[in-house]
């Protein structure tokens, strides 16, 4: 298992997975606030649900979106999934992990394991992943079974975002296998660190942009995020698909 190191700069600090690549982020001043562009890409499903029940991240990082996710949505069930222990206490030490309680649950498992269990089908609102190894080339699973177990830890009309930190063959590997799982799946612009993060509907949606931007001012007025950037990349993606 890869050792987990920790810098701080400019009053950020980042979680390592002995590399430089950064697995997570956090502003000393603001711990609960989403520091990374396309960790706040990631929440992009709220322009379509606001009350989901259950809430699964697949890949802890620093706890940035299981931290936002849990004080955020406080009628949702959290679940964090994480196959480094070490992860799971440097977030408890130094990120500022709440314990597990009723809402909270980080449990330390393969991803895979999680997705594929009888148990989870049809019982996740939303699904967000960001699973990478310590050189962070591509997603650590990308095949159209990974993305279809994905889909059928779902209900009928839950979502998926997903990390997408690779080079562009795997880009479009991952979208490919996504297209076979689900309904819809859509991308934003890259972000300047590289990222492109993607929904994936298992249903999907009726789109109307007038009322995404109505619900992008809402969500920025309640939550923080700049989520009217997501609608302009979405409106990108349509315009050029």
């Amino acid at each position: 298992m890869s050792d987990v190191t920790i810098s701080e700069v400019d009053g950020v600090r980042c979680l390592h997975l002995g590399t430089k690549w950064v697995q997570g982020a956090m502003r000393l001043a603001a711990p609960d606030a989403l520091e990374l562009e396309y960790v706040q890409q990631m929440m992009m499903w709220t322009l379509f649900s606001l009350r989901p029940q259950r809430i699964v991240q697949l890949g802890l990082g620093a706890g940035a979106l299981t931290k936002f996710c849990y004080r955020h949505f406080p009628d949702a069930h959290v679940t964090a999934i994480e196959l480094n222990a070490t992860v799971i206490t440097t977030c408890e030490a130094l990120f500022g992990l709440p314990p597990n309680d009723d809402r909270l649950h980080v449990v330390q498992m393969d991803a895979m394991d999680f997705v594929t269990d009888s148990a989870n089908r049809a019982a996740v609102d939303v699904l967000q992943v960001d699973l990478y190894d310590e050189q962070a080339q591509a997603p650590v699973f990308q095949s159209v079974e990974f993305y279809q177990a994905c889909a059928d830890c779902l209900k009928p009309d839950g979502m998926m975002t997903v990390n997408l930190f690779c080079d562009y063959p795997d880009h479009g590997v991952n979208l490919e296998a996504m297209s076979h799982a689900f309904e819809a799946v859509a991308w934003l612009p890259e972000v300047h660190d590289g990222n492109v993060v993607a929904i994936a509907f298992k249903k999907a949606p009726t789109v109307d942009f007038d009322q995404l931007y109505l619900r992008a001012s809402d969500i920025q007025q309640g939550i923080g995020l700049p989520a009217k950037s997501w609608v302009d990349g979405l409106q990108r993606w349509m315009q050029g698909a």
